[in-house]
């Protein structure tokens, strides 16, 4: 029997999108092999409960609103947003100590809502500064969820490691054989992997090439991409032609945020946000770009990885001694950075 992969537990995932929760329904997603509901107040502030009542185990998710609070379908045990009971309609209505559903806490920021699933006190501070996504025109910025049956971590090392798109996906962005020879340049932290590369095509990456001074001219690119804990990847890519610095504010380019949240060691919630620099306000392109990339992602990328994960049948990736080359250098720093944090997180706790 497959040893469990432990999850590290004290910080943030992607809950949902900040849209996917409405202001009256009762939503649901199991996040690191736990069911959760989410909802949110008359207010507008998000809530997620264990999505189980403690009485018969029925997922709450099925049961009703009565204002700030919800009615399990099952027997009609009420909790409020603490996962406080306070209504029984049995007997003389006394409500059992132990009837408590449990609470997690949640952030809403940078267009999506965050949980912390671990047992110590949840710190804002530890949620990576996504706020470029926030800053420009509405219509500059777009988000789009994925289901993958896959292990979070194959995901992670698909974006850390971009040498496979001349082989996985279209000419859109084709970098014509150029990245595959690269080895990009690290930056470690503590908390954190940056690999960096920076190439020279003909034409331009054809994402870009419209939008520069001679779509069908030489440009100078570069890839910048981040992991931090958990499984946050942000990416940014520019072109330019010229002389001006490789960074998004000389280029023509665009911020991404790539973010996985383990629902088992086998699947995965997977989701995209990106904000470009240029017609950013243009509300059709904006629809046409997201549903171009979701579909690059779903069509190209996931059967590959699901593929992968099928032929692997462990969460293990290490167990399989695997073949590695010189373009696994990112992604591998990140799996030996995750799994020391991981471990220094099973001997620092202690329980309550």
């Amino acid at each position: 029997m497959e040893t469990k992969i432990p999850y590290l537990m004290n910080t943030w995932y992607a809950a949902s999108l900040a849209t996917e929760v409405g202001p009256v329904a009762l939503f649901h997603r199991k996040i690191l092999d736990t069911t959760v509901m989410i909802y949110r107040k008359q207010d507008g502030t998000p809530v997620a409960l264990h999505d189980r009542c403690p009485h018969r185990f029925a997922p709450l998710h099925l049961g009703k609103r009565v204002g700030d609070e919800v009615s399990c379908i099952y027997h009609a045990l009420r909790f409020d947003c603490s996962g406080k009971c306070t209504h029984n309609p049995h007997g003389k209505g006394k409500i059992p100590e132990a009837a408590k559903v449990r609470s997690f806490p949640l952030v809403e920021r940078y267009g999506f809502l965050w949980i912390w699933m671990g047992e110590e006190p949840a710190d804002p501070a530890l949620l990576p500064d996504f706020g470029e996504l926030d800053e420009g025109h509405p219509n500059g910025v777009a988000f789009t969820y994925m289901h993958m049956r896959a292990n979070y971590e194959l995901i992670i090392d698909n974006v850390m490691d971009l040498s496979h798109i001349d082989h996985v996906h279209g000419e859109i962005i084709t970098t014509r054989g150029q990245l595959s020879p690269l080895i990009p340049k690290l930056r470690e932290t503590p908390a954190s992997v940056t690999a960096r590369w920076e190439w020279k095509q003909t034409p331009a990456l054809l994402i870009f090439a419209n939008f520069l001074a001679d779509p069908k001219a030489e440009a100078r690119h570069f890839f910048d991409i981040t992991w931090t804990p958990p499984a946050n990847i942000q990416l940014s890519v520019g072109a330019v032609q010229g002389e001006q610095p490789l960074t998004l504010d000389d280029c023509v380019g665009q911020y991404d945020l790539h973010t996985a949240t383990p629902e088992t060691s086998g699947s995965t919630h997977y989701y995209f946000a990106t904000r470009r620099n240029h017609i950013a306000d243009d509300g059709d392109y904006n629809k046409m770009k997201i549903a171009a990339m979701h579909a690059a992602f779903e069509n190209e990328d996931g059967p590959i990885i699901e593929a992968v994960q099928g032929e692997m049948d462990t969460a293990d990736f290490f167990s399989l001694n695997p073949v590695l080359m010189t373009n696994d250098v990112a992604p591998v720093k990140v799996r030996r950075l995750l799994q020391r944090l991981i471990a220094q997180e099973a001997t620092s706790f202690t329980p309550s």
